[in-house]
C-alpha cells in the first residue's frame, strides 16, 4: 500500500518537474526572438531573459522554505502553480505593447512561482525513498524536466520563428508605422502559447490539491545534534556546486540559438540546437537510471560527469564551427547527472534542517540568473566562442565538491 502510495507521489512530482522543464527551456526560444521583436542591441540585454527568470529563486528560496512552513507541501505546490500562471498571463499585455520590461517581470513572477515548487518537490523526491537511490529518482524526475523542454522548444520555436527571415527581410525594407505594425504581428505570436500555458498550470494546480499526496517528513535530529545550519560545511559547498552547475547548464543550452547565427547558422535551423541539447540530457538521464546506484555510486558519477564537461568545452573553444557546436550541445550529456547527484550529497543528514537546506540550494539556482550575463559580456569582449572558457572553472568547482568537499564536516555530522 505504501508502494502504491509513494508511486503515485513520484506521478504527481514527475508532473511538477515536467511543468519545471516546459516553462524553464522555452525561455531558450524567447532570448533571439525578444532580441528582434523589442529591438535589443547587444547579448547582455537579450540574456537579461534568463536573468530576470533564474534571479527570482534567489529573491524567493528562504521566504519558500517558510511558505511551505505554513501551507504544507501540497498547497505550497498548488500556489506555486498558480502565481506561474499568473506571469504567463502577464505575456499578453507584454506582447501588446512590445515592452521587454514587462516581459521580464513576467518571467520573474514565474520563476518565484517555481521556486516554491522547487523548493517542496526537490527534497520531497529525495525523501521518498532510500537516500542511495535518490540520484536515481531524481533522474526519472529530469527525464519528465527534459522530456517537457523539448516539447516547449519545439512548439514554441515553430510558432515564433516560422518564416521569420522572410518577416526578417521585410522588416529591413520598411520604415515608421509600417516597420512597428509589423512587429506588433510578430510580438503576438507569443500571445495565445501563455494562454494555453496559463490555464494549464491553473489546472494542474487544482489537481495538485486534489491528489491527497502523502506528509513526508524529513527525520528527526538527535538531540546533540546541531541547531544551526551554518554547522553543515558540506551543505554550503554544495549550495555554491549548484549555482555553478546551473550557470553552465542554461550557458549551454540557452546561448545556442545565438552561438547558431555567430557561426552564419540562420533561426530557422538553430532555434532545434535547444532539443538537441535537451535530448542530450535525457539520454544522460537513462543512463544514470540504468547505473546508479548498482554499479557506480553518485559521487563516482558526478566525478566523471565533470571530466566529461571538461573535455567538451576545452574542445569546443578552440573546434570550428559545427563541430564546436556539437561539443557545446554534448556538454548537455555531461550536465545530466550533475544536479541528481549534487542534491542528495549536499542534503544528506540534515534532519529538519531539510526545508532550509533545500531553500539555499534552490537559491543557488541564481547561477542560471547571472553566469549567462557573465558569458554575454565575454561575448561582447571577445566573441561568443570564446566566451565558453567561462565554463571551466565552474567544472573544476564542482568536481572539487565532487572528490572532497561532499564530506567536509558531513561524517562529524552523522555520527552525533
Amino acid at each position: 500500500m505504501q508502494r502504491q502510495s509513494h508511486a503515485f507521489s513520484l506521478f504527481i512530482i514527475g508532473t511538477l518537474f515536467f511543468v519545471f522543464g516546459f516553462v524553464t527551456w522555452i525561455n531558450s526560444q524567447l532570448i533571439p526572438f525578444l532580441k528582434q521583436v523589442c529591438e535589443l542591441q547587444t547579448d547582455t540585454q537579450a540574456y537579461l531573459v534568463t536573468f530576470a527568470f533564474f534571479i527570482s529563486y534567489f529573491v524567493m528560496s528562504i521566504p519558500s522554505s517558510y511558505i511551505l512552513e505554513k501551507t504544507g507541501f501540497t498547497k505550497g505546490m498548488a500556489l506555486g502553480l498558480f502565481i506561474m500562471a499568473a506571469g504567463s498571463l502577464l505575456f499578453i499585455p507584454a506582447a501588446k505593447h512590445q515592452a521587454y520590461s514587462l516581459f521580464l517581470i513576467a518571467l520573474f513572477i514565474q520563476g518565484a512561482g517555481l521556486s516554491i515548487l522547487q523548493t517542496a518537490s526537490n527534497p520531497y523526491a529525495v525523501i521518498l525513498g532510500s537516500p542511495e537511490s535518490a540520484a536515481r529518482r531524481i533522474s526519472i524526475m529530469g527525464i519528465c524536466n527534459k522530456v517537457a523542454g523539448m516539447i516547449g522548444v519545439f512548439i514554441l520555436g515553430t510558432i515564433l520563428f516560422s518564416n521569420i527571415e522572410s518577416i526578417s527581410e521585410n522588416l529591413n525594407t520598411l520604415e515608421g508605422a509600417a516597420y512597428k505594425a509589423e512587429l506588433q504581428i510578430l510580438s503576438s505570436r507569443l500571445v495565445m502559447p501563455y494562454i494555453v500555458i496559463a490555464i494549464a498550470l491553473s489546472l494542474l494546480a487544482l489537481m495538485v490539491l486534489y491528489a491527497n499526496l502523502p506528509k513526508i517528513e524529513a527525520e528527526r535530529l538527535p538531540k546533540d545534534q546541531p541547531k544551526t545550519i551554518f554547522s553543515y560545511t558540506y551543505l554550503w559547498l554544495g549550495v555554491l556546486a549548484i549555482f555553478a552547475y546551473v550557470g553552465a547548464e542554461v550557458i549551454a543550452i540557452d546561448t545556442l540559438s545565438l552561438y547558431g547565427n555567430y557561426h552564419g547558422i540562420n533561426n530557422d535551423d538553430a532555434k532545434f540546437f535547444s532539443v538537441l541539447s535537451l535530448i542530450a540530457l535525457t539520454v544522460g538521464y537513462l543512463i544514470g537510471i540504468i547505473f546508479m546506484p548498482k554499479y557506480i555510486s553518485q559521487r563516482i558519477a558526478l566525478v566523471i560527469s565533470c571530466l566529461l564537461a571538461l573535455v567538451f568545452v576545452s574542445i569546443a573553444i578552440v573546434t570550428p564551427s559545427y563541430l564546436s557546436i556539437g561539443l557545446i550541445i554534448l556538454l548537455s550529456f555531461a550536465h545530466a547527472m550533475m544536479w541528481p547527484c549534487i542534491w542528495p550529497l549536499s542534503i544528506e543528514g540534515l534532519g529538519e534542517h531539510t526545508k532550509l537546506g533545500a531553500a539555499f540550494l534552490i537559491m543557488a539556482i541564481a547561477g542560471g540568473a547571472i553566469l549567462p550575463m557573465l558569458y554575454g559580456g565575454l561575448a561582447e569582449m571577445t566573441n561568443r566562442q570564446s566566451a565558453y572558457w567561462i565554463l571551466i572553472p565552474l567544472y573544476l568547482y564542482i568536481l572539487y565538491f565532487s572528490l572532497h568537499g561532499y564530506k567536509i564536516n558531513k561524517h562529524k555530522m552523522l555520527l552525533k
